[in-house]
Order: C-alpha cells, then structure tokens, then sequence
C-alpha cells in the first residue's frame, strides 16, 4: 500500500484490546502481590483497575510492586523499610505468565482468549487503512501474540524498552513513522487502548504534534464488562481521560466508525 493513499493510521495497545489479560497478566499481578505479602492480601480486579486509573502503572511488574508498598503501608510498614528485590517482583510474575520454560512459553500467557481476528485487519488494510501496534508489553509476549496467534508475519510493533513507557507519546510516534515509511503526509491517527495511560498518550501526542489529528479510542476489556456499574465507571474513566468514543469490542473500529471520527 502507497502511505499517500492511507485515509487514516489506527495504532492498537496489545493488552485488553488484542487480547483478554483478566486470567494472565492481571491474574499474575494478583499471584505476586499474594507471593510477597506472605498470602495476607490478594488485589481485585477493581484494586488493580483503580491503580491503572491513576494513569502512571502501565508496567504490571512495577504495577504490583505498588500494590504491595500500600498495602504494606496500610499495616503501618513505611515504604523506605520494605525491603522486597525488584528483580525477585519479576522474576515470580514472569514464572507465572510466561512459565517455567525459559525458551517455549507454557505459562498463563498460553490461554490468553484473542479479541481480534487477522481478518478484521485485512479489512483495514483493503480500505487503506494504516495499522501497527504500540503496547507496554515485552516484545516476546507481544510478538507471540501477533505472530503465533493472529498469524501476522511482520507487524509494525514498539514494545516494552523500545520506547519510554506511557504516557509517553515515543512509542507511538515510532510508529506512526514506520507505517508512513518517511512519507511526511498529514494523516490523522487513532491510538486504541483499555487504560487511562493510553487516553493520556494521545493527550501527550497531540500537545508535542499539533498539526496531526490524534483521536482516542478506549476499549471496555473483557473484565470491565461484568455488570452495567463497573462498565459504565471504566467507561466514564476512558472518556474523561480523552476517550472520544468507548467501545466494547475493537473490532467495532470498522471503516465506517473510522471515516466517521475524522
């Protein structure tokens, strides 16, 4: 595809929108924070969602480091005297996500549910629609997704220490910049994402990168959707970050919805 014919460039966060992390990542940092807490406290689901609200926890190793500091805290233990290894926070949430085989993945990782299809993107693509993948995963378990799953053999992918992590904008001006190929056109983008650190990405791009039209989709994750309550807070948290539409399912960004939000 010629990048002067794109429409529009759609950039996709991996977790939550590609794929349903409730019963791998967020059920890893739930396992750790019990590990190192001595199994006196196991985070919810809406624990950790309220920690991911405050937009800076992108990093689900630094994510359940901070879930065990406060509650730490919360039994009157200052921060300064919690001596737990940053390292030992990773190496216990890696066992149990990727697994114990340190060259095939046989961890939690294995039976993440896809909630998006090769197709769908084969759709984009004949519509001249632009698309690649800005995520703060590892690179391995973003590209075991792209390419072992949904089958993809080249996707445009920044992961976890290619770019600064979000909402730093690097990332997803990256890119941005290897799917126009050098091509300096102004085409609008759209970042979608499930967390509030992705709205705020957006946020951050079209502060740096006015002269481009950066527009925020949010996703429900599967999670987020178990009753009406919870999925109109996550939904409201979404738009008030600057979220211009929620969406339940990221396949609902269809050309139409796309040409629509220009």
């Amino acid at each position: 595809m010629k990048t002067e014919q794109l429409q529009a460039i759609v950039v996709f966060d991996i977790d939550g929108v590609v794929r349903d992390v409730g019963g791998s990542y967020r059920r890893a940092i739930a396992d750790t924070v019990e590990q190192f807490t001595d199994g006196s406290f196991r985070p919810t689901m809406e624990n950790i969602d309220e920690l991911k609200s405050e937009g800076i926890w992108n990093n689900d190793w630094e994510a359940s480091q901070e879930l065990i500091y406060r509650y730490q805290e919360s039994q009157g233990k200052a921060r300064e005297a919690i001596s737990i290894g940053y390292e030992k926070i990773v190496d216990f949430f890696q066992g149990r996500y990727r697994g114990s085989d340190p060259h095939n993945f046989d961890g939690y990782i294995t039976n993440e549910p896809l909630l998006m299809s090769a197709k769908y993107l084969e759709h984009l693509s004949q519509n001249n629609i632009g698309w690649g993948f800005f995520s703060g995963a590892t690179r391995g378990s973003a590209e075991y997704i792209l390419k072992q799953r949904l089958g993809l053999q080249k996707p445009i992918l920044v992961a976890m220490k290619d770019a600064p992590g979000k909402p730093n904008p690097t990332g997803l001006f990256d890119v941005v910049r290897q799917i126009l190929q050098g091509d300096n056109s102004q085409v609008s983008v759209i970042y979608v994402g499930d967390t509030v650190a992705d709205m705020q990405t957006v946020i951050a791009a079209s502060q740096e990168q006015p002269n481009t039209n950066w527009i925020g989709v949010g996703v429900l994750p599967p999670h987020a959707q178990n009753n009406l309550e919870q999925q109109e807070k996550y939904q409201e948290k979404l738009k008030n970050s600057g979220a211009a539409i929620v969406l339940n399912n990221v396949e609902k960004l269809n050309y139409d919805l796309i040409t629509s939000l220009l």
